[in-house]
């Protein structure tokens, strides 16, 4: 079997133009629909809609994750194109337009059958990898009377491509103070009980060491960010923001943030970290380096494209 077409699968972000739930007239505001949309409808979660839907109006009201996307989505085909396998690279989106149900049904339309998939994620978990891909399969299964088949990539939370991306980011961002600084990766935090029951947290750690590793740093730390608010069951620790207060109490006078659980600077990085965990190390009287995501990084796009090479030969 040979391979036509490849999907990034990926979570999504708000962009102008209401979701399908709402009329133009009836719609509450983008952000507002999005985070509904993953918090879901009930009144006990209406507050946490609001709140958090308020992190998306301070930065403007949308969100640059589609776009982003778009932008690995280009590089990528642009880097097979290089390598001589000229497949057109798709991008849908779990909890935003084009959602992946539609763009696997423009894919068939254009008569593509055997997909490859890169869900955008670099760590595994229930809430990531096995949501994406139920909801691809649901995609599939909605097309009348066609047949779609797709094999994703494998997990490359430590391959080399990614961790130098990872690398190279992280000194070009910190330069000379990386040598005193601490050293901080953050992920998104998950509920303790999806911690355990999967290898998030570990693969976690994995990427982390690798990428410590690569820039000889002997020290360092993992913290989670993005952590539900007031929620009934633990989620995983520690939180960024209490690790920097713990920090500061500690005398650390400069911070290396890394969000290596994130492949683009979205709302959760950049209200998360950039607003929120910053104005927190500012008052403990840190020197907060926020570096970036990978976005696309040639390593990382290059890393993907000879992965779906491979799989191609296969």
């Amino acid at each position: 079997m040979k391979y036509d077409s490849v999907l990034l699968v990926a979570f999504g972000g708000p962009t102008p133009g209401c979701c399908k739930k709402y009329n133009t007239e009836n719609c509450p505001g983008e952000a507002y629909c999005f985070v509904e949309g993953i918090a879901g409808e009930a009144e006990s979660q209406k507050e946490r809609v609001k709140d958090i839907a308020a992190h998306y109006l301070k930065l403007g009201g949308f969100s640059p994750f589609n776009e982003l996307t778009f932008i690995q989505a280009k590089a990528l085909q642009n880097a097979l194109e290089q390598r001589n396998l000229p497949l057109p690279v798709y991008a849908g989106f779990r909890h935003w337009t084009p959602y992946l149900k539609d763009v696997i049904a423009e894919m068939s339309e254009k008569g593509h059958r055997n997909m490859i998939g890169i869900i955008m994620a670099p760590h595994q978990a229930k809430v990531s990898w096995d949501w994406y891909q139920q909801t691809v399969r649901k995609g599939i299964e909605a097309l009348e009377g066609e047949k779609m088949t797709i094999d994703y990539l494998e997990p490359w939370y430590t391959h080399e491509g990614y961790i130098s991306a990872v690398a190279d980011i992280i000194q070009v961002a910190s330069g000379e103070k990386l040598e005193h600084a601490q050293l901080v990766f953050t992920a998104h935090a998950i509920p303790q009980v999806a911690a355990d029951t999967s290898s998030y947290s570990q693969q976690f750690g994995k990427t982390a060491e690798a990428v410590a590793d690569q820039i000889n740093k002997k020290e360092f730390s993992l913290a989670y960010q993005s952590e539900v608010e007031n929620s009934p069951i633990p989620w995983t620790q520690p939180d960024i923001n209490a690790w920097l207060r713990k920090k500061a109490a500690e005398g650390v006078k400069t911070v290396v943030s890394s969000p290596i659980g994130f492949l683009c600077d979205h709302v959760e990085v950049l209200y998360d970290l950039d607003i929120e965990a910053k104005e927190i190390a500012e008052e403990c009287g840190i020197d907060f380096i926020r570096t970036g995501t990978v976005g696309d990084h040639p390593k990382f796009i290059g890393m993907l494209a000879d992965f779906v090479c491979e799989k191609f030969s296969q």
